[in-house]
Order: C-alpha cells, then structure tokens, then sequence
C-alpha cells in the first residue's frame, strides 16, 4: 500500500528531464544574444575571455554582471561589488522561496541549492506556470539548457569581442542598452508607479553624473543609491497591497 503511494506520487510529479530540457530551450537561446552581448562588454572593459565567461558560469545573473564590470575594470572595492550585487540580486531569494514551495519530495536540499542557483526570472516564471509539483528530474533539465546558453553565448561574445573590428563591436555594445530599455519599458507602460519609480532611478544617476563632487562617486555605489532610494521612494507614495487588502477595496 505504502510502495503504491509512492508510485502514485511520482505519477502526480512534474519530473520528465526531456521535458524540462524542452522547456528551457527557449529559455537558451534568449540568453545566448544577451550573453554574447555581455561578453562583448566585458572584453570591451579590459575583462579577459575566460574571466567573462567564468564570471557567467559563476553568476547567471544579467543585469548583476552588466553591473559588475565597471566596479571590477575601475578595482572597485569588494564591498561595494558585494553591496551592488546584494541590492539587485535581491528579488532571487523571494523568487527561491516561491519556487520551493512547488518542489516535489524527489529533491533533496543540495538540488535546492542547484537549482536556486539558476533560479533566473525566465526559468522562475516557466516553473511556476506549471500546474504539478516540480521533481528532480524535471528541474535540473530546465536549467541546463539555459545555463549553457549563458555560458556560451558569454564566451562566443568574448571570443568576438577580440576579432571583429572596433566599430562593429562598438555598434554591438547598443544591444546592452536596447537589453535593459525591452525590460523596463513594458511594466512602465503597465503600471505608473513603476514607471515614476524609473524616472527617479534616472533622474538620480543624472544627478550623480553631472553634479560636482557627487559625480566622483563610483559607479558601484551610483547603482546601489539610485535602486535603493528610487525603490524606498515609490515604497512610501504607492505601496503594493496584500491580496486580502486589494479584495476589500475591489
């Protein structure tokens, strides 16, 4: 009876390795134009090839590494590479604790700790579309693919970064930028606080790049000002509600 349960069980689990690998395929070859992007940057600041695509193979974090470049090629401090790190990776631990509440019993606490580390928003939002418990099998194959897409696409940029001409890669460095307008523009459209939220972060860094004295702060310690104050700010003029909150007021 106890052997049937647990049959039973491992039927109720999301934990096919092919169907995670499928599912993470997209996932891939997103990442691959946004890390080849990234390796281009990094080679562009003075980075080498195989320290940009240790970095991505370390980290899997988009908009942490773009961050973390400038501190690493300026010798920024470790604290100030630390802190930045801290404040813009932190959504990934309210994304981790999410997810583990959809982890089958098939995954013990070291695949936790696997998996949180590629736990992206991409990956984040294809686990947790899914209507069954998430199982071992399932989770590794859906982070694979799109940690070796990373990795990849990291050292092809790299490794271009080195051969093609100046201004072919110079060209190539607008698609950082294009990167972050295509994730920020579509929730500004969709919510104005997050849109004023925007606007304050910029119109910070503003501040920091034009005004004397404030503009020889470095550009680790201008990230973590302006996404922390213009966070904190929109906080206090427009916080979010909790769900039994917003049903009163509907």
């Amino acid at each position: 009876m106890i052997y049937f349960g647990k049959k039973l069980y491992k039927m109720d689990e999301q934990n096919s390795f092919r169907e995670g690998i499928r599912d993470g395929l997209p996932i891939c070859l997103g990442y691959v134009s946004v890390a080849f992007a990234f390796g281009i940057f990094a080679v562009g600041s003075g980075i080498s090839v195989w320290e940009a695509v240790l970095i991505s193979m370390t980290n899997v974090t988009s908009a942490g590494q773009f961050a973390a470049v400038p501190i690493i090629a300026s010798g920024g401090s470790l604290l100030e590479l630390a802190v930045s790190q801290l404040v813009i990776n932190a959504r990934y631990v309210l994304m981790s604790i999410s997810l583990s509440q959809k982890m089958g019993k098939s995954i013990t606490l070291a695949d936790r700790f696997a998996i949180a580390f590629v736990n992206t928003d991409e990956t984040f939002g294809v686990a947790s579309g899914k209507g069954k418990s998430l199982g071992r099998k399932y989770m590794y194959g859906l982070i694979l693919t799109p940690f070796l897409g990373w990795s990849v696409g990291t050292l092809l940029g790299a490794v271009a970064g080195h051969i093609l001409p100046h201004s072919v890669i110079s060209a190539l460095g607008i698609a950082i930028y294009a990167m972050f307008i295509a994730i920020i523009i579509p929730q500004a459209k969709k919510s104005k606080p997050c849109a004023l939220c925007i606007l304050i972060a910029v119109l910070l860094s503003c501040i920091f790049r034009y005004v004397p004295v404030l503009n020889g702060v470095s550009s680790g310690f201008v990230i973590i000002i302006c996404a922390v104050v213009a966070s904190a700010i929109l906080a206090f003029l427009a916080p979010v509600k909790d769900t039994e909150e917003a049903r009163r007021d509907a």
